[in-house]
């Protein structure tokens, strides 16, 4: 069982590495740099500084929350690499980011869009096209990233 290499370690810490930079693309481009919405801005629209505050305040916890998934997921690339049958592979890696990204989209456009009405893509809109683009953006990144992470299409000399 020895010779035998495990994709499981470094799959496990790809996904957990995408999801944390999946929720960091979210929050430095559509929080901070496009500004289309903050955590909470469909409970505490930016009409007032009280308001202002407290979203920023949530977009800070929800920056934690990400800067967490990122070092959890880390600390397992790490365990993975001291594991002597861990399998590597560039296509794992980067199929295990996307396949993250695309979760973290999926369950917080579920979560904070749909079911708490935490806020929207964009928020003057309200509920729109751009919720369920965001929604189809995760979905098209799991299965891009599965293709990816499983190798499977055109096939390219082992990296």
């Amino acid at each position: 069982m020895s010779g035998i290499l495990d994709p499981r370690p470094l799959a496990t810490a790809s996904v957990v590495l995408g999801v944390g930079m999946g929720g960091f693309v979210d929050g430095i481009v559509l929080h901070q740099i496009l500004q289309v919405h903050n955590m909470v801005s469909a409970r505490l629209p930016p009409e007032s500084l009280v308001n202002v505050e407290a979203a920023m305040v949530w977009d800070g916890v929800f920056h934690v929350v990400t800067w967490a998934a990122t070092g959890v997921g880390v600390v397992l690339l790490y365990r993975a690499a001291r594991r002597p049958n861990a399998a590597w592979s560039a296509r794992l890696l980067i199929g295990g980011l996307l396949v993250g990204w695309g979760l973290f989209n999926l369950i917080e456009g579920i979560i904070n869009h749909h079911l708490l009405g935490l806020h929207h893509v964009v928020e003057r809109l309200g509920p729109s096209i751009y919720d369920v683009l965001f929604l189809l953006s995760g979905v098209a990144l799991v299965i891009a990233g599965g293709i990816i992470a499983r190798g499977k299409g055109r096939k390219h000399p082992p990296v």
